[in-house]
């Protein structure tokens, strides 16, 4: 983590497991998780029944999806399924085209990542057919192409040095 950048400080824990520092206790990410739930379900943001779906990146299904679920049962959910992002986003947008035969893709383009789920829809019952993604490609990445197009052309266009804050006159003089 980058200190300064979050409101919180992580630690190493047992077996080197990663812990959240709250108020002098440490938390496991999935306690954390736990308590964000914990209060959407007693905040009413959640549907009044214990049971539920949780849905996460791509890439946690592909690795971890045993976290979330422990997330949701100490929140005192019964956890249904975990499913991913973008195919989530998929059946959303297909429950009222039940009596339409289509095929969707989801892209699910984050600040880190980048999913996509291909969904097929016939005779009302979904099927994945496909879901893949990039954990090196996001929002970010697209953020810094911008950035350095900016910082280039800047630099060539006006004469200006943006990273040392400082410019050079049309009389070549260097000012700050």
């Amino acid at each position: 983590m980058n200190p300064g950048r979050v409101a919180y400080k992580t630690v190493k824990g047992d077996n080197d497991t990663i812990r959240v520092e709250i108020d002098g206790r440490l938390y496991t990410p999935q306690e954390v998780s736990a308590m964000v739930l914990q209060k959407m379900k007693n905040g009413g943001r959640l549907l009044r029944s214990d049971r539920s779906v949780i849905t996460v990146l791509h890439t946690l299904m592909i690795h971890k999806d045993k976290p979330p679920k422990e997330a949701g049962e100490i929140a005192g959910l019964k956890v249904q399924r975990i499913i991913n992002e973008p195919t989530a986003a998929a059946l959303a947008y297909g429950l009222d085209k039940k009596h339409m035969d289509s095929t969707i893709a989801v892209f699910d383009l984050g600040g880190g990542t980048f999913d996509i789920s291909i969904l097929e829809l016939g005779d009302g019952v979904f099927e994945v057919k496909s879901t893949n993604g990039d954990t090196h490609l996001g929002g970010g990445d697209f953020d810094q192409v911008i950035i350095d197009w900016l910082l280039t052309n800047l630099s060539l266009q006006e004469n200006i040095d943006p990273q040392k804050r400082s410019y050079v006159s049309s009389e070549n003089q260097r000012c700050s």
